[in-house]
């Protein structure tokens, strides 16, 4: 069994969800070491998260972030947690619920993702700033 680990940091993304598939792809070549296996993708921070989903259509991105926000609102009078702004509470609350790691099956040195599945990264900050990941793979 082979393993492959290493620490990157993601660009800087604005508010809201970004498809980061071929981000983590281009830093990890590695994964064509490995015929059947598994990638884990792990985010490093409580205000971020990742998940899987649509990686063809843009809108699915745009209305997780309009949903996500209707759903944990900002300035709620009994949020305590807030030295970092209106946006500091929701952003872990988000985080949470979304999770912070994703763990996709590698066949034939390829992620064995469905046809229009992709990595997204939920940025949840208005000002995240760059976002550190643990990529993480093994298998034969």
């Amino acid at each position: 069994m082979q393993f492959y680990q290493k620490e990157i940091q993601l660009p800087a993304f604005n508010r809201g969800y970004h498809l980061i598939t071929d981000v983590l792809l281009e830093e990890f070549p590695e994964l064509k070491n490995i015929k059947v296996g598994q990638f884990q993708v792990f985010i490093k921070h409580t205000s971020a998260s990742l998940t899987i989903n649509e990686n063809a259509d843009p809108t699915v991105r745009m209305d997780f972030e309009t949903h996500i926000n209707k759903m944990i609102p900002e300035n709620m009078p009994y949020y305590k947690h807030d030295y970092e702004g209106t946006d500091d509470m929701p952003a872990h609350i988000k985080s949470s619920m979304l999770g912070c790691q994703v763990q996709i099956p590698i066949t034939n040195g390829k992620l064995n993702l469905g046809t229009w599945q992709g990595v997204y990264l939920g940025e949840h900050r208005n000002y995240g700033g760059r976002r550190k990941v643990v990529l993480t793979a093994f298998g034969n």
